[in-house]
């Protein structure tokens, strides 16, 4: 019979997936991202041999204060909020949820870069304010997506949903960049042919629109600024739906007001929540989402069982089927 342990639940799981938790081992719910539950999240902690939630840094001082700790599952493909060398050298096994979420992001993604490109969110704000009073002028047009080409940073799974989108359903050629080309013939045959695998320069020279879906790490913290934006062509759609930090905002801007940056449509930031004060926030060529990737019920309900099957099976001795390894955008 398996030994119950202790699982401190720091995300809100739906019920099933939660009674599937206390069916097998003692439960603490607690997000410390709530004031009222903080101070249960940091008792339970000192016991707690497994973590299971996402969007909270786990952070090698906080790790210090759970010495029992075994296993954590993040509801979350990305792991920069992780302190991933405390948990190497302490053999914490980590999980996250690739996968199960990637058609669902692909589908935002390429929301973004429709309601980017046809300005849609600004139009439709025009008429519910009661501003459309006839034909709009050309000063109100958009762009084209059909058969522009589309420039990914970053060509996994989600890059290559998107890809496929952009592909076979709108026409356009699919330039991406990473670190090793891909084996489309393997991996991705729909695209033999279609996608072209190039230099990061000669992607923002060439792409009408660019896609960041970039992990967070030392190589890619930073990686689109100014240098980068200067090198896009003029009237360049750019798009983040990979991590806020991988681009520099500030050079964001100054691209945007200053530079030859049509838009931008952004689903990830470096502080999120987007503070107030943020120029994204208002700005009326960024058309800005609270990182809402992969939610839908349906992809949220999947990431949890998924979350929840990880953390059983690591904390029962087994090999749990979405263990983390660092891999290459």
């Amino acid at each position: 019979m398996t030994t119950r342990k202790q699982v401190l639940v720091f995300r809100d799981l739906p019920p099933d997936q939660l009674a599937r938790l206390q069916a097998v081992h003692e439960v603490t719910v607690a997000d410390p991202r709530k004031p009222a539950q903080r101070a249960a999240f940091d008792a339970a902690l000192a016991g707690a041999h497994g973590l299971i939630g996402a969007s909270f840094p786990i952070t090698a001082e906080l790790l210090a204060h759970a010495p029992q700790l075994q296993a954590i599952s993040s509801i979350s493909v990305g792991v920069d909020n992780y302190d991933l060398q405390v948990l190497q050298a302490r053999g914490i096994v980590l999980c996250h949820t690739p996968g199960v979420l990637d058609e669902t992001v692909a589908d935002t993604v390429f929301a973004l870069i429709l309601a980017t490109c046809r300005r849609v969110v600004e139009l439709s704000q025009m008429v519910r304010e009661g501003r459309w009073s006839g034909n709009i002028g050309e000063e109100l047009f958009g762009h084209d997506v059909h058969g522009k080409t589309l420039g990914l940073l970053g060509f996994g799974r989600i890059g290559q949903a998107v890809a496929r989108r952009a592909a076979l359903g709108f026409g356009m050629p699919v330039l991406y960049h990473a670190r090793r080309a891909v084996d489309l013939a393997v991996q991705a045959p729909t695209l033999l042919g279609r996608a072209e695998h190039v230099p990061f320069g000669n992607l923002l020279a060439r792409a009408d629109i660019v896609v960041a879906l970039l992990p967070l790490s030392d190589s890619t913290r930073g990686l689109v600024d100014a240098r980068a934006f200067s090198a896009m062509k003029p009237g360049a759609i750019f798009v983040n739906a990979g991590r806020g930090a991988t681009v520099v905002e500030d050079h964001l801007l100054a691209a945007l007001d200053h530079g030859t940056l049509r838009a931008a449509g952004l689903d990830v930031f470096a502080t999120e929540p987007l503070p107030l004060a943020s120029p994204l926030r208002t700005h009326p060529r960024v058309t800005p989402l609270p990182h809402i990737g992969s939610a839908t019920h349906g992809t949220r309900h999947a990431m949890a069982r998924l979350a929840v099957t990880n953390l059983l099976q690591a904390l029962a001795g087994e090999t749990p089927p979405a263990v983390y390894r660092t891999i290459g955008a």
